[in-house]
């Protein structure tokens, strides 16, 4: 049976939550009517999913009052599906909300999906527990609950952690001022590794903001950073001796699924061959060509059309997020030397080509020339401190291609700089008009 959607997963999901809290009331905890001795405040970690909006994982606080034997959970991952959503995550301005749900029904949801369900009871004092139960209470109404998304500084996670933080006097940010074991463009890839294509997408999109030393609160935007974090992490205790912040752990749901690599994986060497082997594809096909081939020509057109989809359209949403969005984390992106809209005009010229023309051979020598040149000039570049973005993947796939394009084109001119070899020109196809009956 094959998985629900992403976006029928979250609706499903929003739809759960948006009942349940319809239903509810302001909980004792928000009224203040819960002891503090009758708390319990609990962080659960969802472990990744299929779908690419799940592939990062999620949180959750729950509140117990025991006495009340009430439980709500809280989740700050909440967002809804309609007419405008497509056009705020364009803008950059997505937002999200926090809404409650019931545990259990919260919990049998992610066990469908698969998902891991791992709980830490947090080993809170009795006010510091008042003080985040009702503090999850507050957020959760409606002139409170809605915030803009920003994925690695702003999440569902980062909300908890910095909630747990406030409720233990800032020791959680004192000992997450540690470098961090690897950048946010290492976490991204080693999270994304499930789909390469998609992988190697997000990687192209992101400039060097990502490439920078960050501490360990940064890594708490994933929500097993903020697991391990909490997990770590010694409080003073009753008598002023260090206790672990995790009073007690169990998993409701243990999945069989494989977590996400310690480390990105190692894919340079398999982009760089593919780059390599399209690049000298096309080498290849206008050399065929100049044997006479038609079925080569034709060949070489559909490839130009291939790759200036697959190039072109990502280095059109580069340039219109630049300058007309809030991603800055796509501002100023190094691979437009790379790719950018000039390569879009490989699709109608490379279309053009198919049928032999003349003016389309022409303007392709020129388009893949300039984007070889200025592929290589982006690469030259690197030498100096201001160009630092980690794209050694992007400049591996997309450079061979672009200069196995540029070497197709200027074949003959090639050809005549190598002594004793004259360049053949192309066979043109006949006028069928010129075509005589025997």
């Amino acid at each position: 049976m094959p998985r629900l959607s992403s976006l029928v997963v979250a609706s499903l999901l929003g739809l759960l939550l948006s009942a349940s809290s319809a239903r509810a009331s302001v909980p004792p905890w928000g009224t203040g009517e819960s002891r503090g001795e009758d708390l319990s405040i609990w962080l659960v970690t969802f472990s990744p999913g299929d779908d690419v909006f799940s592939w990062w994982g999620h949180g959750s606080l729950v509140v117990e009052d025991r006495a009340r034997r009430m439980q709500r959970l809280y989740n700050y991952g909440m967002y809804s599906f309609d007419d405008q959503t497509v056009v705020h995550f364009a803008k950059g301005r997505l937002e999200f909300w926090v809404g409650e749900s019931s545990v259990n029904g919260t919990f049998r949801f992610y066990k469908s999906l698969g998902r891991d369900v791992r709980v830490q009871e947090l080993n809170l004092t009795p006010e510091q527990r008042v003080t985040v139960a009702k503090k999850l209470a507050d957020n959760v109404l409606p002139e409170n609950r809605d915030y803009l998304y920003e994925h690695y500084s702003d999440n569902c996670v980062t909300r908890l952690r910095d909630m747990i933080d406030v409720a233990v006097g800032g020791q959680l940010s004192e000992a997450e001022k540690a470098p961090a074991r690897m950048t946010l463009r290492e976490h991204t890839r080693r999270y994304t590794a499930v789909g390469p294509p998609l992988s190697f997408l997000l990687d192209f999109m992101m400039n060097d903001s990502i490439d920078k030393p960050i501490t360990r609160r940064e890594e708490a935007f994933l929500p097993d950073e903020l697991e391990q974090q909490v997990a770590e992490l010694k409080v003073p205790g009753p008598d002023g001796k260090p206790v672990p912040l995790v009073e007690k752990q169990w998993n409701y749901y243990e999945s069989s699924r494989p977590r996400p690599p310690a480390q990105p994986p190692d894919f340079g060497p398999w982009i760089l061959a593919l780059g390599v082997l399209l690049g000298g594809s096309a080498l290849g096909l206008a050399a065929w060509e100049r044997k006479g081939s038609r079925a080569a020509r034709i060949l070489l057109g559909l490839e130009n059309v291939v790759v200036g989809l697959a190039l072109g359209i990502p280095g059109l949403a580069l340039v219109v997020m630049w300058v007309g969005t809030n991603h800055v984390v796509t501002h100023h992106n190094e691979n437009l030397f790379l790719a950018n809209p000039l390569t879009l005009l490989a699709v109608p010229y490379g279309l053009r080509l198919t049928w032999n023309s003349a003016k389309a051979r022409a303007r392709l020598k020129w388009v893949w020339g300039l984007l070889a040149a200025t592929g290589a000039l982006g690469l030259v570049l690197k030498v100096l401190p201001w160009f630092d973005q980690d794209n050694w993947r992007a400049i591996a796939l997309i450079l061979p291609i672009s200069l196995g394009m540029a070497g197709a084109f200027w074949l003959d001119r090639l050809r005549a700089l190598v002594p004793g070899t004259a360049p053949t020109p192309p066979r043109q196809d006949a006028p069928v008009s010129s075509l005589k009956a025997s």
